[in-house]
């Protein structure tokens, strides 16, 4: 009888009643150890492990020995995240007190544990919060001194007076000099698909154990810190910002003059042009945007496959060559950084109106010769697509070569949603309406279109989203939206005159709609800044209909597109408060409907 007592499973507790270290140990080991297989099998026995609710501990804190880390917090648990900033406050305030002799910190510090939470729920009426005002970046809490010049590092807290090489900008420092990287790591890791970031995460965090020279180099890492403070507004670390977009900045004479630093370059430039955009800095990300595609151009990064360029021949074009990979793994991550500037260069160019850097070439120096991308577990595992002779973009526009490994995968949708968004919006820029159609245009209109409508149904349906993993959903739902963003301008400049041309607006435009209700509140910090753009123009879409049904059908009820319109200002709201780039574009919405 004891025997079968001492098996039987606790009772399962009320959903947040779990102590802490339940919720969230599991979870942040499996993060550190980076393996997506270790995380799915945990989860399916995830009911072995359940928290019995005993205190002052649970019986899975005793026995792992764990009696003070046994916590509760009346059903509202912190956040991983917000643990994550606690733990930086901490080690924040024990670097004031190295560097400061005479500094004294407080003996108790009370918090309140919920004002996090309140403050995240009511960013947008904070006052001097980022949502509040505007586009500005918040300032460094570092005052203007010498010892905290943008060459001083806030992780050693080792002033710098001048520029320094890249082998002395990091020094030998305790255990908390690594962990406080590894922490900010961390935090930007759970967004590294929003910024397109194609690094392996665990070989990052690791990398700061290791000498300077096998690190990466400052430019990318303090790249990488200042998007982690950027999505920790509104909390502390979102005040070291304008610190980190220094130090990155300042590091780019030095990181030019080592050849083998090209690849952390360009993926610098790519999160800073993302992260300028989409805080409403048009000029200085599409300036890096251009940095980046030229750069990945020059050094042949678009024809790197397995350990060979694509232009030897013509090296003295290019003097930038790039070493061979030295293994699998860094062969993925050139694979994916290309795609990320390919994505970038694609989209923004769109937004921006501004030619593509990437050209349109289908041969010779222009031509994109890269397998599509594929999970960095695949890389991982040595699985690379070896095609010298395949020219990727070319052959999803002519149908050819639809069945090699990668071509499904997430980010490889995304790249052909991007490839079709930039051809669509390109090929509607070229008509001129007083000028018949020629039979080129038609016909190249008429391959786009049949190009979109085959290119939808090779995504997952829509209502299935909420079934798959969030990193998925998040990506899907930026490829579901920049497919029928393309439809939308594809059509857009013949709707006022084609009935057939503006149902297919229209459509689209709804479709977007659909998108939006399967989106969590807690699904807008991690979605794309690029959505932004593509419900502006779904908005308009909308907007026009409403126009029509008012002045030319009165007697006809306007409310369907009126709440489609509020799903779409509702969903622009959300994402605003993330990304102020949308916040203009809410406000000409709302004016606009203001004159109807």
């Amino acid at each position: 009888m004891a025997s079968n007592q001492s098996t039987t499973p606790p009772p399962t507790l009320q959903r947040g009643k779990a102590c802490l270290r339940c919720r969230y140990f599991l979870y942040s080991f499996l993060l550190q150890k980076n393996s997506l297989t270790m995380l799915k099998r945990a989860l399916s026995r995830k009911r072995k492990m359940r928290c019995d609710g005993s205190k002052p501990a649970c019986q899975q804190c005793v026995r792992a020995k764990q009696h003070d880390a046994c916590q509760y917090d009346d059903g509202k648990g912190k956040t991983r995240t917000q643990l994550l900033r606690e733990h930086i406050e901490r080690l924040e305030q024990r670097i004031r007190e190295l560097e400061d002799p005479e500094y004294t910190s407080p003996s108790v510090t009370l918090h309140d544990p919920h004002h996090h939470r309140r403050s995240e729920s009511s960013s947008s009426s904070l006052t001097g919060s980022p949502a509040s005002t505007g586009f500005s970046i918040p300032h460094s809490s570092f005052p203007a001194s010498a010892n905290n010049s943008p060459q001083s590092s806030w992780i050693q807290g080792i002033p710098s007076p001048s520029p320094t090489p890249f082998t002395d900008i990091y020094h030998e420092e305790p255990h908390p000099t690594i962990e406080l990287a590894q922490t900010l790591v961390d935090i930007f890791s759970s967004h590294c698909r929003q910024s397109l970031l194609g690094l392996h995460m665990g070989r990052l965090r690791e990398s700061f154990t290791r000498p300077v020279m096998e690190q990466h180099h400052p430019v990318l890492t303090n790249a990488i810190f200042l998007w982690a403070c950027y999505i920790s507004r509104p909390g502390p670390l979102s005040t070291h910002e304008s610190h980190y977009l220094s130090r990155t900045l300042d590091s780019l004479s030095d990181a030019l003059q080592y050849q083998s630093r090209l690849l952390d370059v360009i993926q610098r430039s790519c999160l800073l042009s993302v992260y300028f955009l989409s805080n409403g800095r048009a000029l200085e990300g599409s300036y890096h945007a251009n940095a980046a595609a030229s750069l990945a151009i020059q050094c042949g990064l678009h024809g790197a496959i397995t350990n060979q360029s694509s232009f030897e021949s013509t090296a003295s074009i290019s003097p930038f060559k790039l070493d061979p990979p030295k293994d699998a793994i860094e062969q993925g991550e050139r694979i994916l950084t290309f795609w990320q500037v390919f994505i970038l260069d694609r989209c923004w160019s769109v937004v921006l109106h501004k030619p593509v850097t990437i050209p349109h070439g289908s041969d010779g120096y222009a031509s994109i010769i890269m397998p599509w991308p594929q999970d960095m577990e695949e890389y991982a595992t040595g699985q690379i697509d070896d095609l010298h002779s395949f020219h990727t973009v070319r052959s999803f526009f002519e149908r050819q070569v639809t069945n090699v490994r990668g071509g499904f995968s997430p980010l490889a949708l995304r790249v052909k949603a991007s490839a079709l968004f930039e051809r669509a919006h390109h090929l509607a820029s070229t008509w001129d309406q007083p000028l018949a159609m020629s039979s080129a245009f038609t016909d190249d209109f008429q391959t786009l279109e049949h190009t979109i409508a085959r290119f939808i149904p090779t995504l997952i349906p829509v209502h299935q989203l909420d079934a798959t993993v969030p990193d998925e959903k998040h990506a899907y739902i930026a490829t579901h939206t920049l497919a029928h963003a393309a439809m939308i301008h594809l059509y857009h400049p013949f709707g006022a005159e084609d009935p057939v041309s503006y149902e297919k607006c229209l459509r689209a435009a709804r479709c977007c709609v659909s998108i939006i209700k399967h989106i969590a509140d807690s699904d807008y910090e991690f979605l794309d800044p690029i959505i932004g753009p593509c419900w502006t123009c779904a908005v308009d879409t909308l907007i026009r209909e409403l126009n029509v049904i008012e002045s030319s059908w009165p007697l006809v009820s306007s409310s369907d597109i009126r709440s489609e319109i509020g799903t779409l200002l509702y969903a622009m709201n959300n994402l605003s408060a993330r990304f102020p780039l949308l916040g203009y574009s809410v406000a000409k919405v709302q004016k606009r409907l203001s004159g109807l």
